[in-house]
């Protein structure tokens, strides 16, 4: 078994994010549907001077029982000098987002650079996301997210968000 590599100095801002999230959170936009969904979240890291993420959610039936898959997303989020970050994100429906944002107190707001897309994915223009901890009454802190995102001809606004548990 290799041991956890020490952490890149670096990443003490984001240190927050690492381990596995687990949770549920809501999802709606003008061309869909209103939706709940449960989510997976992973922030791992190798010892280089970034964090290793992936998303993974699936709907939650009107029964509370968890439906087909929904998105998948996996990255990398950069630290960069003066507490910026960047973050790239590929998603297996063609889309490819490149963030930039800011790390302080435990949170992260990021905002899209350069959103890119083959020609079968479906149009989005732009993203803003907002990662941070929450604290509640047993003394620990959730992670929660919120999304939004331009597309379909929509101008930017709320599409997802959630509240997930740290797990390990």
């Amino acid at each position: 078994m290799a041991m956890e590599p020490e952490l890149h100095p670096d990443l003490k801002p984001l240190e927050f994010l690492l381990g596995r999230w687990e949770g549920a959170g809501v999802g709606d936009y003008p061309t869909i549907e209103a939706f709940n969904f449960g989510q997976e979240v992973s922030f791992t890291h190798n010892g280089n001077p970034f964090l290793i993420y992936s998303s993974r959610t699936w709907l939650i039936e009107a029964d509370g029982s968890l439906g087909r898959p929904l998105a998948v997303e996996t990255g990398y989020w950069r630290p960069q000098p003066d507490n910026q970050v960047e973050v790239t994100l590929a998603h297996p429906t063609g889309i490819v987002e490149i963030y930039v944002g800011n790390v302080a107190f435990n949170r992260v707001e990021l905002q899209t650079d350069v959103v890119a897309r083959t020609s079968s994915a479906k149009e989005v223009t732009a993203g803003r996301r907002l990662y941070g901890l929450m604290p509640q009454k047993d003394g620990k802190r959730d992670l929660g997210w919120v999304y939004e995102m331009a597309a379909m001809g929509q101008p930017l606004q709320a599409h997802m968000s959630a509240q997930l548990k740290k797990v390990d």
